[in-house]
């Protein structure tokens, strides 16, 4: 494939749909008490946003990774060390290809509170990284 003739704006629409799926979706498990779930789909909200991001920093396809930090490192954002910890606990979130133990510890610990922070973490760098990519 060509890459020098991808249609950007396509791209980065396609991933800020995504994204925004996965934000509504996280809503609902959040309010249905889905901990576990919400904060998985918390991560892949944010990982799609800084895909996007990457896209219009590189005017290239992003890589496939699922590293927050990773993803922000290649797009030469800079964070904060707040960001940075925040980027790596969300990273953890993704339990998609995780081991049942794994799994299982994690939905342990998403509790009310535990969830009740990080999805408000979530939601503020979601907004924060919207900005980025419109600027």
């Amino acid at each position: 494939m060509d890459e020098s003739k991808i249609n950007v704006n396509t791209i980065i629409k396609s991933w800020e749909i995504s994204s925004q799926e996965n934000f509504d979706t996280m809503i609902d498990m959040y309010n249905s008490k889905r901990y576990n779930w919400a904060l998985f789909l918390g991560h892949l909200c944010l990982e799609k946003l800084l895909k996007a991001y990457y896209v219009k920093v590189h005017q290239n396809h992003s890589p496939y990774s699922h590293s927050l930090l990773h993803l922000a490192k290649l797009t030469n954002m800079e964070l904060t060390d707040e960001q940075k910890t925040d980027f790596a606990t969300i990273t953890t979130f993704n339990i998609n290809a995780r081991y049942d133990d794994y799994k299982q510890s994690f939905f342990v610990k998403c509790t009310k509170e535990f969830s009740d922070k990080w999805v408000e973490i979530i939601k503020k760098h979601r907004l924060w990284m919207l900005e980025l990519i419109k600027s």
